[in-house]
């Protein structure tokens, strides 16, 4: 999921660029790991002011997402427009850019676009401060202050990266050449980071991770998801802990007894990306398993009978005939998950996959993916009709620009940014509310909330 609207804080009030206040305009673009690694960076820098018009900038920051070509496209988009919008201005701006472009074409950036002051690659992204002090004509924080994430997603949630990297090699990915090997953020450390959260009076917990399910292999934690998850739900003020990405291959009988039992505030919410259904395409795509992704959808099941199930698919993969796209199309219809995102495959330079024989056309990788997503909108409105008339807890986020007095927000198997959301509306409703209301509407995706 791609956000790129700039980071702002709440109750900020606008100053002209030539004020002594040290501002910052910052654009994150793809994962919400990349949100987090945003968020670190604009904590290093300190007092720095967020602010919407890029002309009032003193610092551009922009993170940027270099997974897949679109991705690569929209990135280099942003940098050229940033590059054009700030050339007139006096002063002008410092443009700073960093992330997963940058790590995977950095060489050829810096020598097609000159406008840009510092190139930032992901294992750089801590030297910010550093690298920019000689250049600025303004004060930065000390190297040796504490510093916090500015998180950008108040009142309600909030991202906790426990991981980086990956150590598994699909043929299609471009991860682990771009950010590394799997490297676990230290038990402590992230226990600590989420009391922090919590402290600024969130509510929700989104643990990510490109493999949530490996953690803490590295540090030498046998069972290190499961210690993990045991201390965070001891956490006081946490009411709904989320999971992002759990690698089908690493949930095992062990694990989903364990999080049964854990209950509360972990949500039965199970984000699964199984790629694809048919042992032939999941052997070529070189994933570490190349079963029927149905045992895993059983399992999560057996333990969890209501879970709410998201994964995402690649069609149009390179051999993939009309029978095996036939058989994940059934696996779809058989599993009804909560939510689906369906990708034509792209074959990405430097990997595997891109050389492989049996390219498939992008009239046909077009075709497949709408015949799923034309599957998957009637599967999602059936579910949610199930809801209606139902009360729920509605974590109410912001206020809605279609009318006064309407707010959206989600429901507990609604993951930010990524699913449908709830519309709600009644008497006294703030963003950061957790409030019980009815459903009194339900649409493909989205639901409607009366309080």
């Amino acid at each position: 999921m791609t956000d790129n609207t700039p980071f702002h804080r709440e109750n900020a009030t606008n100053t002209r660029h030539g004020s002594a206040e040290k501002t910052i305009h910052c654009i994150s673009l793809g994962c919400p790991k990349n949100r987090v690694d945003t968020e670190r960076m604009l904590g290093d820098l300190g007092t720095m002011r967020p602010v919407d018009d890029i002309g009032q900038a003193k610092i551009v920051l922009i993170n940027t997402c270099g997974f897949i070509a679109p991705a690569v496209e929209e990135s280099t988009r942003v940098i050229l427009e940033a590059a054009e919008q700030i050339k007139e201005l006096s002063p002008r701006p410092l443009l700073v850019v960093a992330g997963c472009l940058v790590s995977r074409y950095g060489s050829e950036l810096r020598t097609a676009i000159p406008e840009v002051d510092l190139w930032l690659a992901v294992e750089e992204e801590r030297e910010l401060r550093a690298r920019l002090r000689p250049m600025a004509d303004f004060e930065l924080p000390a190297q040796d202050l504490p510093t916090l994430r500015a998180l950008s997603t108040k009142p309600v949630f909030a991202y906790l990266k426990i991981g980086e990297g990956c150590n598994h090699r699909c043929h299609f990915c471009t991860i682990p050449s771009i950010r590394g090997p799997r490297r676990s953020m230290g038990l402590d450390a992230v226990v600590r980071e989420a009391e922090t959260i919590l402290d600024q009076g969130v509510r929700e917990l989104i643990l990510v991770a490109q493999d949530l399910t490996a953690y803490g292999r590295d540090l030498g934690l046998r069972h290190g998801l499961e210690t993990l998850l045991g201390r965070l739900a001891r956490l006081s003020d946490l009411h709904w802990l989320r999971l992002m990405y759990l690698y089908p291959a690493g949930l095992t009988p062990r694990l989903l007894r364990f999080m049964a039992e854990l209950g509360p505030p972990l949500l039965p919410y199970f984000d699964i990306p199984v790629q694809h259904a048919h042992p032939d395409i999941l052997r070529a795509m070189g994933r570490p398993f190349a079963k029927d992704p149905r045992h895993t959808v059983e399992r999560v099941r057996e333990h969890f009978p209501d879970a709410a199930l998201r994964t995402s698919v690649i069609v149009g993969y390179p051999g993939e005939r009309p029978h095996h796209f036939q058989r994940l199309y059934d696996f779809v219809t058989e599993t009804r998950f909560h939510h689906l995102g369906v990708f034509g495959f792209c074959p990405e330079a430097g990997t595997r996959a891109a050389s492989l024989p049996g390219q498939v056309g992008t009239k046909t990788k077009a075709k497949r993916r709408d015949r799923l997503m034309e599957l998957q909108a009637g599967i999602s409105a059936d579910i949610l009709a199930q809801c209606q008339d139902q009360e729920m807890d509605v974590f109410v986020e912001r206020p809605s620009p279609e009318w006064p007095g309407l707010f959206e927000g989600r429901v507990w198997f609604q993951a930010p940014e990524v699913d449908g959301m709830t519309y709600v509306s009644g008497v006294d409703i703030q963003p950061g509310d957790l409030v019980r209301a009815a459903i009194v509407e339900t649409k493909t995706y989205d639901l409607v909330a009366l309080r």
